[in-house]
């Protein structure tokens, strides 16, 4: 999984690309801890090239949602693919996370 973050004011942009699985969630964990640790008002996934994510990439996603929320900002997961999204619908995810 590739992490991509910029920031454009008080608004974190990143792109994720690959597969987000077991065997590279630590990693995972480390490239958003700047986002949980952050002041950014909102951020945006842009999941685009998001191939895949396993059930340890939704506890990260989750994880990023709680913090988010928490701070009182905006997680926002943006143009995810059909069979990525499903994974998302099925586990109520998408009812947790804001999914455009």
């Amino acid at each position: 999984m590739n992490v991509t973050i910029t920031e454009e004011g008080n608004k974190a942009l990143v792109s994720l690309e690959g597969r987000l699985d077991t065997t590279n969630a630590d990693q995972f964990m480390k490239d958003i801890t700047p986002l949980m640790n952050g002041t950014h008002e909102e951020i945006d996934m842009d999941c685009t090239n998001m191939e895949y994510t396993s059930s340890q990439g939704l506890r990260m996603f989750l994880m990023l949602q709680k913090n988010v929320s928490a701070r009182g900002a905006k997680l926002v997961l943006r143009n995810m693919k059909p069979h990525v999204k499903e994974v998302f619908d099925i586990t109520g995810f998408s009812h947790i996370i804001s999914i455009l």
